[in-house]
C-alpha cells in the first residue's frame, strides 16, 4: 500500500450518534487537531444549544471553527470551504493530521469533493422582501425551483431557504446544480458513525432534556435580547424557544418540537451519507481506529 501524503480524516453521521466522543480517543491515538464541521457551532453563544464541546469534553486536543463568528454575521459552506482550507494547511505544517468532525453534511462534502459553489454575494435588499414570505410558502417556492432541495434542506430553516432561492435569483440555475464534485481523493478517509434509529432516537430526546437543564431558555433569551430575530437563532433548538418565549408555545410543546426537529435532521444525514459510496460505517471507536490505523500505514 502507497504511504499516503498529508492525509485528512473525516468523522460523521447523524446528531447525538456518539461523533465527538469517538473523535477524542481517535485524535488522541493519531496525533490529530479536529475542525469542528458544525454550520452552528462556529457562533458565539451559541453553546448549549448546539451541543458545543466543553473545555472538559476536548481534553486539551487542539479544536477549530468554534467561535469564530457572532449570530449576526454571515457564514455559508463557501466560507467554511475557504476556512478549512487554510487550517488544513496549517495543521500539515505542524505534523498533525486534520480531522473533520460534525454533522454538518452539505459543508463536509462542499470541502472534500471540492464543490463549485456560487460566489453570490448576500442581497440584503432581496433577503429582506423572502423575509416577508411566510416559511411554507417559501420552501414551496424553492422546491418549485429546484425539487432536489425538498430533502437536502429543513423545510423549517428559513436562512438555507432563502440563500437556496437567493442563488438561484441570482444566477438562474439551482443550488443542485452547483455543487458538481470531484473524485474523493486518495489522502481522505471518509468515516461514518452507524447507529441504530431507535436508540438514537432515545439519545435526541435524552440530548433535549439536557439541554433544557443546563439552561438553553436563559441562552436563547440572551441571544434573543441581543441580536433579535438573527437567521441563526432560526437553527433547531433555538427557533422552539424563541416561540416559547414569544407566548406561541408552552415549555413543554418547545421541547417536544425541539425533539422532532432534531430527529428530522437526523433521518436527513441519514439519507444523504447513505447515497455517499466512498464511506466508510464504523459502529464504534474500535472499527474506525482500524480503518485510520490502515489508511495511514
Amino acid at each position: 500500500m502507497m504511504t499516503i501524503n498529508k492525509p485528512i480524516i473525516v468523522l460523521t453521521g447523524p446528531t447525538a450518534s456518539g461523533k465527538t466522543a469517538i473523535s477524542m480517543g481517535l485524535a488522541e491515538r493519531f496525533n490529530c487537531e479536529i475542525i469542528c464541521a458544525d454550520s452552528t457551532t462556529v457562533y458565539c453563544g451559541m453553546d448549549v444549544g448546539t451541543a458545543k464541546p466543553t473545555s472538559e469534553e476536548m481534553q486539551g486536543i487542539p479544536h477549530h471553527l468554534l467561535n469564530i463568528v457572532n449570530p449576526d454575521e454571515e457564514f455559508n459552506a463557501s466560507i467554511f470551504m475557504a476556512t478549512v482550507t487554510k487550517i488544513v494547511d496549517e495543521i500539515h505544517a505542524r505534523g498533525h493530521v486534520p480531522m473533520l468532525v460534525g454533522g454538518s453534511v452539505l459543508y463536509i462534502d462542499a470541502f472534500v469533493f471540492n464543490y463549485n459553489l456560487p460566489p453570490v454575494e448576500p442581497d440584503e435588499e432581496l433577503r429582506e422582501e423572502l423575509e416577508k414570505i411566510d416559511t411554507f410558502e417559501l420552501f414551496e417556492k424553492l422546491c418549485k425551483l429546484d425539487p432536489e432541495c425538498e430533502w437536502t434542506i429543513d423545510r423549517h430553516n428559513r436562512r438555507r431557504i432563502i440563500r437556496a432561492i437567493e442563488v438561484w435569483m441570482k444566477t438562474e440555475r439551482p443550488f443542485s446544480e452547483h455543487k458538481s464534485k470531484t473524485p474523493l481523493p486518495e489522502n481522505i478517509l471518509y468515516l461514518a458513525v452507524e447507529a441504530d434509529r431507535d436508540k438514537l432516537y432515545e439519545h435526541i430526546d435524552e440530548r433535549v432534556d439536557q439541554m433544557f437543564r443546563d439552561g438553553l431558555i436563559e441562552e436563547v433569551k440572551g441571544l434573543y435580547a441581543k441580536y433579535g430575530d438573527t437567521p441563526a437563532l432560526k437553527a433547531g433548538s433555538y427557533r422552539q424557544v424563541i416561540d416559547f418565549l414569544q407566548g406561541n408555545d408552552s415549555i413543554e410543546e418547545a421541547a417536544t418540537k425541539t425533539k422532532q426537529n432534531h430527529r428530522n435532521n437526523a433521518k436527513k444525514q441519514f439519507t444523504w451519507l447513505r447515497r455517499n459510496k466512498d464511506i466508510h460505517w464504523v459502529k464504534n471507536s474500535a472499527e474506525a481506529e482500524k480503518l485510520i490505523s490502515k489508511f495511514l500505514l
